[in-house]
């Protein structure tokens, strides 16, 4: 979006700037210096306005990624390959992992994390993946395995990455909105490590500012994540499009022009 108005005591920002504003949902955005501090980002000339819808998303998954404790030379393995899933994956490939294998149901996901950079792509509904894991680790497991899974079917992969890391290994959960109770075995954490989302220490403010240079050098490729547009006054359209064929869709924006 651009700024359409300020106020008398506003220095930093002018009228007309590019900027990204945090405000799910929103047409329009108010706020004081104090509220807008890493809500309210300048956009570069070479960073597009669709691009720059994603820097809430980029900017989170640039903490998650520092929070995994991913080490240069790592195996993992990243369960869901949605938007979330997609972007940990190509954050990762900064890290120099030695591997990363990408787990989906739906062909279309499967498709774009190869393209986007996934080493392996396991089909889960064609192949077992905790089997396949272990088979591409010579029977040791993953050193790390990050779960991208959400909704109910996260239950299922909560399980699978437990049994597709390897010992001493590290398991970390970044879905949400499972409906039920994870399964959480203490026969097999037991000698593992599980990371809950966001535990690292990078301040907020430069969370935007690193994710923003991502974005910038092609580290992540959003636009190659995006695969169809809705006017915003088809909202409804949109989300019932999502809902109803996930196996269609990764990235859908609303469009305000």
């Amino acid at each position: 979006m651009s700024i359409e108005k300020i106020g008398r005591d506003v220095t930093e920002y002018h009228v007309g700037q590019r900027v990204k504003v945090a405000a799910p949902h929103a047409q329009y955005a108010v706020g004081d210096a104090d509220s807008t501090r890493g809500h309210l980002v300048p956009l570069p000339d070479d960073v597009s306005f669709e691009e720059g819808t994603f820097l809430l998303l980029c900017s989170q998954a640039t903490a998650w990624t520092a929070s995994s404790g991913i080490k240069k030379g790592d195996t993992v393995v990243i369960l869901g390959q949605g938007v979330v899933g997609s972007l940990m994956m190509q954050i990762m490939r900064g890290y120099e992992p030695a591997k990363i294998i990408t787990v989906d149901a739906l062909p279309l996901r499967c498709r774009i994390s190869k393209e986007l950079g996934a080493d392996l792509v396991i089909n889960g509904s064609n192949e077992d993946p905790v089997d396949t894991v272990r088979q591409l680790t010579d029977g040791k497991g993953a050193d790390l395995v990050v779960d991208c899974v959400g909704g109910y079917a996260g239950i299922n992969s909560f399980e699978q990455a437990q049994d597709m890391v390897r010992a001493k290994g590290t398991i970390q959960l970044i879905a949400a909105y499972q409906q039920a109770p994870l399964p959480l075995h203490s026969s097999k954490i037991m000698h593992k490590r599980l990371i809950a989302g966001d535990v690292s220490d990078v301040p907020q403010s430069q969370r935007p500012v690193q994710a923003l240079e991502k974005i910038r050098n092609g580290e992540i490729q959003v636009a190659k994540m995006i695969t169809h547009r809705f006017p915003f006054m088809q909202a409804k359209e949109a989300f019932d499009f999502l809902w109803n064929t996930p196996g269609e869709a990764l990235a859908v924006l609303l469009t305000w022009r």
